[in-house]
C-alpha cells in the first residue's frame, strides 16, 4: 500500500481570540486529524510539522507557514495538503491555480475537511474552482462594501482610524486634541509662516529637541520618537486634519474633530507651500524676521523659542522660555516672555554702540597694522541695521537685570575682512544691564540703568486730588468741587481717591520710580485700596 504523507494547513485572518488555550487554529487541526484518521487505511499519515498563519488574510500569498509548506510540497516532502476549508488556503482564484500548479508538479494534490472533493479528479478540481469563484467575488463586494463606508464616514467628518496624527488623541470615531502635542504642531506652523523655509522650520524643531510619537508596533516594536525630517514636517504643514477637516482619495471634507490650526492659517501655509514649490533652486530667501531664532537663552540655559499671538488683527512676536512649550503641566513663573521687536532692537542697540567704541578696531583685532585701522572702523561703525546687527551675534543670555552677547567670531572675521584667528577673544562678549518695566500690558525693556521717568499727568492729578481732598474736608460737596474746576462731578469722585495713597508710593512717583503699570488711567479705573500694605502689595506685580 503506497504512503501518502499528509500537512495539515490552518489559517484565521485576525488575531482575535488566538491567545486562548483552544483557539480557531486548533479547531481547525483537529478535525483535520480526524479526517486523516480516518483515511489511515488508505495509506494516509500524518506529519509532524505544523502549518499555522494566525491574524494573516487569505487574499495573498504572503503568509510565512504557507510559504514552508509549499516549500516542503517542492521538496516532495509531503503528499496531501490537508485543510478546513478551501478558503483557509486561499480566497483567490489566481492564487489557487498558482498552487495547483505546483501541487501538480510535485505530484501533490490536497484535501477540504467539509467540502467533499478531491482535486486529484477532474470533477473535484471543477468543484473547486466553483466555489474559489464565489469565495473570490464575496471578499470583493466585502472589500468594495468596505470602502464605501469608510468614504461615506469620511464625507460625515468622521476619523476611520489607522495612525493618529501627531497632535490628537483618539476619542472613538473623532480626535480629541493633545495640547502638550498641539504645541509643537502650532509652534512648525508658526516657524513656518515666519521663514517660509522646511529647512529652517527642521532646524528650529532641531534646536528645541522637539520628536516625533513614540509608538508601539507589533511584537512590542516601538517606531518614532526621533527628530522631525523635512518629509515628516512637510507632511504636518499640508495635512487639512490639522484645519479641523479630514481629506479622502483627494476630496477634503469638514471633520467632526476641533483644529489646532485656523483654517485661514492653514489655507495661508498652503499657499506659501505651493509657491515655494515653483521657486527656483538656489533662490536666496529674505532675511529672517526672527534673526535671533535659536540664539536667546534664559538665566536656567533654557532656549528661547520663537512664538505669536493676534491682537486686533495684528500678528505679535514673542520670545519665550522653551519649557513654556515643552512643558505646560506647571505655569513656571521664571519662565521668560519678551516681545521680539524689543528684545532685538534692544541687542542691536548693545552690538551697534560697542561697534562704535573709540579705538574698536585696535581692540577687536591682535596686531592690527596702523594702515588697516581706519578702514576697519568704517566698516564698523557701518552697521546701522538692526538685521546686520544681530547677524553677528552667536548667543545672547538674559538673567534679570542683565544680558550677556556673544559675537559670532567668524561672523566678525567676514565684515571686517581678516582671518578669525586675529579676532581678539575678549572683545567676542560683553555684558550690560538692562530693566523691564510694565506699563498696563504693555513690556518696555530698556538698555542700562534708564533714567527715571516723571509721570507728570500722574503727578498733576494726585496735586488735585490732595486740594479737592482739602476742600471736601472743609465741608464742601461733589457737584461744588466740579462746578469751581470746571469739570464733572463723576471726575471728580474718580480723581480725589489719588490722595490716599502711601507715603512711600507718593515718593517713588515723585521720582519717576514707580512701576510703569501704576498709572492716572489705571488707578481710577481699578480703584485705590485703602489699606497702604494693600496697596504696595498690588503696585508690585505691575
Amino acid at each position: 500500500m503506497r504512503r501518502i504523507r499528509c500537512a495539515i494547513y490552518t489559517r484565521k485572518s485576525s488575531e482575535d481570540g488566538l491567545e486562548q488555550d483552544f483557539n480557531s487554529l486548533d479547531a481547525q487541526r483537529e478535525a483535520c486529524e480526524a479526517y486523516i484518521a480516518s483515511q489511515k487505511h488508505e495509506g494516509w499519515e500524518l506529519l509532524p510539522d505544523r502549518y499555522d498563519d494566525g491574524g494573516i488574510s487569505g487574499g495573498h500569498l504572503e503568509r510565512p507557514s504557507l510559504k514552508r509548506l509549499m516549500q516542503a510540497v517542492d521538496e516532495k516532502r509531503v503528499d496531501q495538503i490537508v485543510v478546513y476549508k478551501i478558503d483557509r488556503l486561499t480566497r483567490s482564484l489566481a492564487d489557487f491555480a498558482k498552487l495547483v500548479e505546483r501541487l501538480d508538479a510535485a505530484e501533490a494534490s490536497f484535501v477540504s475537511v467539509t467540502q467533499s472533493f478531491n482535486t486529484a479528479t477532474s470533477v473535484g478540481r471543477l468543484t473547486l474552482n466553483v466555489l474559489l469563484s464565489f469565495a473570490q467575488f464575496e471578499r470583493e463586494v466585502t472589500a468594495e462594501r468596505i470602502r464605501d463606508k469608510i468614504a461615506a464616514s469620511k464625507r460625515k467628518g468622521l476619523w476611520m482610524g489607522g495612525n493618529v496624527p501627531l497632535g490628537y488623541q483618539a476619542d472613538g470615531r473623532t480626535l480629541r486634541i493633545d495640547q502638550e502635542e498641539a504645541a509643537t504642531i502650532r509652534c512648525l506652523y508658526d516657524w513656518y509662516l515666519e521663514h517660509g523655509v522646511v529647512r529652517v522650520v527642521k532646524e528650529q524643531a532641531d534646536a528645541l529637541g522637539l520628536r516625533s510619537r513614540r509608538r508601539l508596533r507589533g511584537a512590542g516594536r516601538i517606531s518614532g520618537g526621533k527628530a522631525f525630517d523635512r518629509g515628516h514636517i512637510h507632511h504636518i504643514l499640508s495635512n487639512p486634519i490639522y484645519a479641523g477637516r479630514i481629506r479622502h482619495k483627494g476630496q477634503v471634507h469638514d471633520g467632526q474633530h476641533p483644529a489646532i490650526i485656523a483654517p485661514a492659517i492653514w489655507e495661508r501655509v498652503q499657499q506659501m507651500l505651493e509657491d515655494g514649490c515653483g521657486k527656483a533652486r538656489g533662490t536666496r530667501h529674505m532675511a529672517p524676521r526672527s534673526p535671533l531664532a535659536g540664539k536667546l537663552f534664559d538665566e536656567t540655559g533654557d532656549r528661547l523659542t520663537l512664538s505669536h499671538s493676534g491682537t486686533n488683527g495684528k500678528r505679535l512676536r514673542y520670545y519665550i522660555s522653551r519649557r513654556l512649550v515643552t512643558d505646560r503641566s506647571q505655569k513656571h513663573p521664571d519662565a521668560w516672555r519678551l516681545p521680539a521687536r524689543q528684545v532685538e532692537a534692544l541687542i542691536a542697540e548693545l552690538v551697534r554702540a560697542h561697534l562704535k567704541k573709540t579705538g574698536i578696531a585696535t581692540l577687536l583685532i591682535q596686531d592690527i597694522a596702523a594702515s588697516e585701522v581706519a578702514a576697519t572702523s568704517a566698516r564698523l561703525h557701518a552697521v546701522e541695521k538692526t538685521g546686520d546687527c544681530l547677524a553677528l551675534v552667536d548667543r545672547a543670555d538674559l538673567s534679570p537685570g542683565n544680558i550677556t552677547v556673544r559675537f559670532n567670531q567668524n561672523a566678525l572675521a567676514n565684515l571686517v575682512d581678516c582671518d578669525p584667528e586675529r579676532i581678539n577673544p575678549e572683545q567676542l562678549i560683553l555684558s550690560a544691564p538692562f530693566r523691564m518695566r510694565r506699563r498696563g500690558v504693555e513690556l518696555k525693556l530698556h538698555l542700562g540703568d534708564a533714567p527715571s521717568e516723571i509721570d507728570r499727568t500722574l503727578v498733576q492729578n494726585i496735586v488735585k486730588a490732595r486740594r479737592w481732598m482739602a476742600m471736601i474736608l472743609d465741608g464742601k460737596t461733589f457737584a461744588e468741587i466740579a462746578e469751581g474746576e470746571g469739570t464733572s462731578k463723576r471726575r471728580v469722585q474718580d480723581v480725589i481717591d489719588l490722595a490716599m495713597l502711601a507715603p512711600d508710593v507718593l515718593d517713588a512717583i515723585a521720582a519717576g520710580e514707580q512701576p510703569e503699570g501704576l498709572t492716572s488711567d489705571y488707578l481710577i479705573k481699578s480703584g485705590v485700596p485703602a489699606d497702604w500694605s494693600k496697596q504696595r502689595e498690588t503696585f508690585a506685580q505691575l
